[in-house]
């Protein structure tokens, strides 16, 4: 099973080396991405100064409409590829599906078309919730990895978080999204006990 996954911080993450998710306080520029995935614009999920740092002319970056406003404005010009809920793509070899990302009520409404990805990387499915709620398309989610947020406020707390795990029932769960902005270490051990004892857990984030 793909193991090699890397979390900067928060939700930025990194898949086998080169295939970043939500760049966000990068230190080092390595300029090696070879594709960027971004959920939606929030700036803790879309930072400029980070993206400088990891692309290069190559980089594709797949991101939602209103994420490529941001881009533009900021004059990047890599290939951009425009993505909503609920589709269906291959970008240089590596297929992947969206889903909605949205919390009910509150701070990211599903009119504003955010997204999760869930990749195929080595025949192993690998989802990234994005910024959401346990939400009816969440459950229905059929994956290997599930990278989750849990730190509460602007997605599900731990506890919603290990329901949504149990729901799933991934083989390897990484819970994201927490430790910096919202969400502490207190988090992850809740998250940790409620989670189901025969899916694996793995902490990232420092």
């Amino acid at each position: 099973m793909f193991d090699d996954i890397k979390i900067n911080c928060h939700s930025s993450i990194c898949l086998g080396g080169n295939i970043y998710v939500d760049p966000f306080k990068i230190e080092n520029a390595p300029h090696n991405a070879r594709l960027i995935f971004i959920t939606h614009s929030h700036y803790d999920h879309l930072e400029i100064e980070s993206i400088d740092k990891i692309k290069n002319d190559n980089t594709i970056i797949i991101c939602t409409p209103d994420s490529e406003k941001i881009l533009k404005n900021a004059k990047i010009s890599n290939k951009i590829v425009i993505v909503k809920p609920n589709e269906h793509k291959i970008v240089d070899g590596v297929e992947f599906d969206t889903f909605p990302a949205y919390n009910v009520g509150h701070h990211h409404f599903r009119e504003l078309n955010f997204v999760g990805y869930t990749l195929n990387i080595d025949n192993t499915k690998i989802t990234i919730c994005g910024d959401t709620d346990f939400t009816p398309e969440l459950a229905k989610i059929k994956t290997d990895i599930l990278l989750i947020p849990i730190g509460g406020t602007y997605t599900m707390d731990a506890c919603e978080a290990a329901n949504a795990t149990n729901t799933i029932k991934p083989k390897l769960v990484i819970p994201t999204h927490y430790n910096t902005l919202v969400g502490t270490k207190a988090d992850e051990k809740t998250f940790i006990q409620n989670v189901n004892k025969n899916i694996q857990v793995k902490i990232l984030v420092n």
